[in-house]
């Protein structure tokens, strides 16, 4: 599924992504390790994992999106 990024904190390697509908989704920093990325820009488009539906929907994993 891809989305894109909405807000990233460095300190905590945390933040969050828009869903193509609009829906903002929370990641945490194993999301984010899980990816290898070192940065996240707000507005970059990326790739995710996801487990769980609704409200207990859940990033696996976070990565650039490439076409």
């Amino acid at each position: 599924m891809q989305a894109t990024s909405y807000t990233y904190d460095s300190e905590t390697r945390s933040g969050s992504v828009l869903l193509d509908d609009g829906t903002p989704v929370e990641f945490d920093a194993a999301a984010f390790d899980a990816g290898g990325l070192r940065l996240l820009r707000p507005g970059q488009r990326v790739r995710i994992e996801t487990e769980g539906q609704g409200g207990a929907l859940r990033i696996t994993l976070v990565t650039l999106a490439t076409l």
